[in-house]
């Protein structure tokens, strides 16, 4: 491969990441919070783009995971760099339009940012206000995969990963899901196998001393027995379930209706497993049907391509 070639299979890769995310995100929002007896029953499996279900949205519309991820891929494109404040104050400018979706810890932070609070320390005092439990949400994995785009350098996407987690959730289990999610999502885009990509965040992981739960949920997401997969919002379950099923499956498509027919938190799952299986398998592999509704398809486009 020349180097012409490889840069152009990057750029694919890199498209597919973030068309990944939105299309996984419109993909699951009719059916969040369903069951998935309730999916399979009205459903069967969610192979289309369906309209109306969850928040009464048209097919092909996203929810706060792409529309979060897209203030952060705003953001980079136009300083250049990671902006902390900048990419605050587009948080709250969105949450100030009065979206239909927003996570609970995400709008206790970003209120808190409205009123004076610094970006560098709202999410950490939302998160000592928030009893165990409802402290650890899936809030920022979902928006994290632009950095990976922006940032091949290990180290610094590592530190841009960690304080982008921390301005809406300081838990160091969304920290460090984060911080490794970066890794999967580098080590794809480099077109790396799957189950070494996850190995090398286990790694690094380890080398971070990361909470024992994400270091357990990296293990689990290659141990293709598929046992006691979880589909709630905290963001252990996200990064194991979603990590399982980007690299379970042999296509894209199979990867995302897995996903998202599990029911529960299926937005989530959908951007997150989205995004890595769309770095695996490039743009070219994603559906033409889902990519036809999805409302922001041209702008997705056109930050990935100038994010690398």
């Amino acid at each position: 491969m020349t180097d012409t070639d490889s840069a152009a299979d990057r750029r694919d890769r890199a498209v597919g990441c973030l068309l990944g995310l939105a299309v996984g995100d419109a993909l699951g929002r009719p059916v969040e919070f369903q069951s998935s007896t309730a999916v399979a029953d009205q459903y069967g499996r969610v192979t289309e783009m369906y309209g109306n279900g969850t928040h009464g949205q048209p097919a092909g519309t996203v929810t706060d995971d792409t529309e979060l991820a897209l203030c952060v891929a705003r953001s980079l494109v136009e300083t250049g760099e990671f902006d902390g404040a900048d990419v605050a104050r587009r948080f709250v400018e969105w949450y100030e339009s009065d979206p239909f979706d927003v996570g609970l810890t995400t709008a206790d932070a970003l209120r808190a940012i409205r009123d004076g609070t610094p970006w560098d320390e709202a999410g950490q005092a939302v998160w000592e206000d928030r009893p165990e439990g409802s402290n650890a949400g899936n809030g920022s994995l979902m928006r994290c995969a632009p950095y990976a785009l922006a940032f091949p350098d290990d180290d610094h996407r590592n530190q841009v990963l960690a304080a982008d987690s921390r301005i809406t959730h300081a838990d160091p289990r969304c920290v460090e899901s984060c911080v490794a999610f970066g890794v999967v999502c580098d080590r794809l885009l480099a077109g790396d196998d799957p189950e070494a990509a996850v190995d090398d965040a286990l790694s690094l992981a380890a080398d971070r001393d990361a909470p024992r739960a994400v270091r357990t949920a990296l293990a689990n997401a290659t141990d293709h027995r598929g046992a006691d997969l979880e589909t709630s919002g905290y963001v252990i379950h996200t990064l194991e379930t979603a990590l399982y099923d980007a690299t379970a499956h042999d296509s894209f498509e199979e990867c995302l209706v897995t996903t998202v027919s599990r029911g529960g938190d299926t937005d989530t799952l959908g951007a997150v497993c989205g995004a890595a299986a769309g770095a695996r398998f490039g743009a070219d592999a994603i559906p033409a049907r889902w990519l036809d509704p999805l409302n922001v398809a041209d702008e997705v486009r056109d930050l990935a391509t100038a994010l690398p």
